[in-house]
């Protein structure tokens, strides 16, 4: 059952095993707000034992561009086209945001993304193999971000 996110009532609905669940909540809120704002796009979350397909084509990509796989659980996934642009987010458990960014028309377009939850560790899947920027979030409070270009076709 898919869920639209409310990004000016944050709700925990669908995070609640998280360590981390109210700065996720509010990681996941702060992205309905930027597609609402940018896109005028709904975000809608569907839990993760509802979305295997999403997980593989993430999993895919993450294991197939650079040999990564996270051994938390995932517990929510969104998935969207808006323009010309292909999204898929995965929200896990640890506080862990994966998102694919990817243009339907441009290949030098294509990226994943990670955004890590306020006050949890930097994954050991990623220590060590990226850098993260700083984001402060009225939502979220500071976010830690990176990505990497998505080479191949998926």
């Amino acid at each position: 059952m898919s869920n639209i996110v409310d990004f000016k009532n944050v709700s925990t609905v669908g995070l609640e095993s998280s360590l981390v669940v109210e700065a996720l909540s509010g990681l996941r809120a702060n992205e309905a707000r930027y597609f609402m704002t940018k896109y005028k796009h709904e975000f809608t979350v569907v839990p993760a034992s509802e979305s295997q397909e999403t997980l593989d084509y993430v999993n895919r990509i993450l294991k197939e561009e650079r040999d990564i796989e996270f051994a938390a659980k995932p517990l929510e996934t969104s998935r969207f086209q808006v323009e010309n642009i292909k999204f898929a987010y995965v929200f896990y458990e640890d506080g862990l945001v994966v998102n694919v960014m990817y243009t339907v028309d441009d290949p030098k377009k294509r990226a994943v993304g990670f955004k890590l939850s306020e006050g949890m560790e930097v994954p050991k899947e990623l220590e060590g193999k990226f850098k993260f920027a700083r984001q402060n979030s009225k939502l979220a409070g500071t976010i830690r971000g990176s990505f990497f270009v998505i080479k191949g076709e998926y």
